[in-house]
């Protein structure tokens, strides 16, 4: 019911049948039957005129020994026998019906002659048919409850193929192309998404292209300026160009990678996760830096190998280095769409600040706004990583732990153990 679609299918049947409703009970109130007394009166009438006939001579009339059978129809007979005790006339008078398609008989007693039997006109209601309208009012609320969900359903068609546009979104962030068919507001929808997309695209790939020609030019010139400083007589002087140096170089190589993450289409493969991160943590113990497997549990994913490698590498080094020391676990949990498998890892490091937290995945982007260089890098690695793991339909999320430190959490849709043999097998 919170849907769009259902509160106008609701709102149109509310609408029209408040509206039959309304004019039902007007048409009623004016036009329904005449009240009881006004339909007894004139039968009472009748029954009195027949009484005075054969009180003179009943060789007219056909008498006979036994009242009309039948169903009684007790308000009826209740409301004449009433008038005509009014008119001093107490007598055992009955209104009945034989059939369903029967007229209603009066049986007058005439003394101890026998009975009259006078048919008579279906007798109106003793009271308004309020149920009948509510019968009325139900099968209109059905035809008009099929009616409103179809008009429902076609005005919110634009709205559901934007909805369902926006839910098929890539990791690029690039809208698929939609088919221009179907109603007129539905083809002006699609058309607009489709111009929408193209332009997102063409502004994402000059975005790209500009990045990576940056990255690529500055090569030249960082190069030169390496073999001047070659040159510098004095040690320290040419220390320190030496060292910008350096970290310009790094800058225009994650630029560079960077591109080549968001441009690559490397097919996905079922990888072991605990076994990867058990290497990668090996390979950086090798590399002198503090980084510990705590535990591991058996999960396989679905994604690139060498650009998961990479990212995980990245969040790893961030924790060894910012954060002194580095642990890593991999784990299974319930995720709103299903199992996933999470490589945690953990730091002893000061954190980020929590009002820069929602930063941290910004291109260059360091918590140290004096971006000192005690520790190498270029400001791109949870970048990168965060692509890479986007790419493969997972999230990174980084908070600060409550005994100190950062913790990194690479969430992956868990692959079923049975699909992993089968694809390994194949």
């Amino acid at each position: 019911m919170n849907t769009l679609r259902a509160k106008i299918a609701l709102l149109l049947v509310v609408a029209i049948v408040s509206v039959v409703g309304i004019l039902t009970w007007v048409m009623i109130a004016l036009l329904g039957p005449p009240p009881p007394e006004r339909t007894t009166e004139p039968l009472a009438d009748q029954v009195e005129m027949f009484l005075r006939v054969a009180k003179h001579d009943t060789s007219a009339l056909t008498l006979v020994p036994e009242p009309s059978g039948g169903d009684p129809r007790e308000n009826a007979t209740a409301r004449l026998r009433t008038e005509l005790a009014e008119r001093g006339l107490d007598l055992p008078v009955t209104i009945s019906r034989k059939d369903w398609n029967a007229p209603l008989v009066v049986s007058i007693p005439i003394a101890d002659k026998g009975w009259l039997l006078m048919p008579i006109a279906d007798l109106p209601p003793q009271r308004k048919p309020w149920f009948g309208l509510l019968k009325w009012l139900a099968l209109i609320t059905v035809g008009v409850s099929a009616i409103a969900i179809f008009a429902a359903h076609r005005m919110v068609q634009p709205l559901v193929l934007l909805e369902n546009a926006v839910e098929s979104v890539g990791p690029d962030a690039i809208l698929p192309l939609l088919p221009e068919k179907g109603p007129a507001e539905v083809r002006a929808t699609a058309r607009a998404l489709n111009s929408l997309s193209s332009r997102l695209r063409s502004a994402i790939e000059s975005r790209m292209r500009l990045l990576a020609a940056a990255g690529h030019d500055l090569r030249t010139p960082i190069t030169r300026m390496r073999l001047r400083a070659e040159f510098v007589e004095d040690e320290e002087e040419r220390r320190l160009w030496l060292t910008d140096l350096d970290e310009l170089e790094r800058i225009a190589d994650s630029a560079i990678l960077l591109v080549r993450e968001e441009s690559g289409k490397t097919s996905p493969e079922i990888l072991r996760l605990d076994t990867l991160v058990s290497g990668i943590a090996g390979e950086l113990k090798h590399q002198n830096l503090d980084v510990t497997v705590s535990g591991t549990q058996s999960v396989s994913v679905r994604a690139g190998k060498l650009a998961l490698s990479r990212a995980l590498r990245n969040l790893m080094i961030n924790a060894a280095t910012h954060g002194r020391r580095a642990t890593v676990r991999v784990a299974s949990a319930d995720g709103a769409d299903g199992a996933v498998a999470q490589v945690i890892i953990e730091d002893e490091g000061p954190g980020i600040p929590p009002e820069l937290l929602c930063r941290v995945f910004e291109p260059f982007f360091r918590v140290d706004p004096g971006r000192r260089q005690n520790i190498a890098g270029a400001g791109l690695g949870l970048t990168i990583a965060r692509e890479i793991v986007q790419r493969a339909g997972g999230d990174i999320k980084i908070s600060n732990r409550n005994g100190g430190g950062l913790k990194q959490v690479v969430e992956l849709a868990k692959v079923e153990e049975q699909a992993a043999v089968k694809d390994a097998a194949e």
